[in-house]
């Protein structure tokens, strides 16, 4: 890679509600599907900083950072996906922005293989930032 390539970075937040289960977003572009709230960096941000306003400007919320679990290779994006726990404040509600069209909990065995793979590797932190290229 030649130093002025360029490709994706993105931070994502899991969080989990009492039962365990995945808050996931239906987007409102690309697929429309299900995915982790969280997006791509801007110019000049750290990760933390974009997972913090992308989680803003998705759920309305400031969300608890706890750590960095994992950053994995997404190929078809040419992509770095940085993981993170998160937790929503006590008594927070979620208003969804507008690239957003539902929110919901999902079980571990609804996720994707490869949200699966993420987010298990975060529930199961144990001190070692895990990687992974799908």
């Amino acid at each position: 890679m030649a130093f002025d390539d360029r490709f994706r970075l993105s931070a994502h937040a899991v969080i989990v509600d009492a039962a365990g289960r995945v808050l996931q977003l239906k987007a409102n572009y690309g697929d429309f599907g299900w995915g982790l709230p969280g997006g791509a960096l801007e110019p000049g941000e750290t990760i933390h900083e974009a997972l913090v306003r992308e989680c803003r400007e998705e759920l309305g919320v400031d969300v608890v950072v706890h750590r960095l679990t994992g950053v994995y290779y997404h190929a078809a994006y040419a992509s770095q996906a940085f993981i993170f726990h998160c937790a929503l404040p006590e008594g927070a509600t979620i208003a969804l922005g507008d690239e957003h069209s539902a929110w919901r909990y999902f079980a571990l065995s609804e996720l994707s293989a490869v949200q699966r793979r993420r987010v298990d590797d975060c529930l199961n932190y144990d001190g070692a930032v895990r990687s992974a290229r799908f």
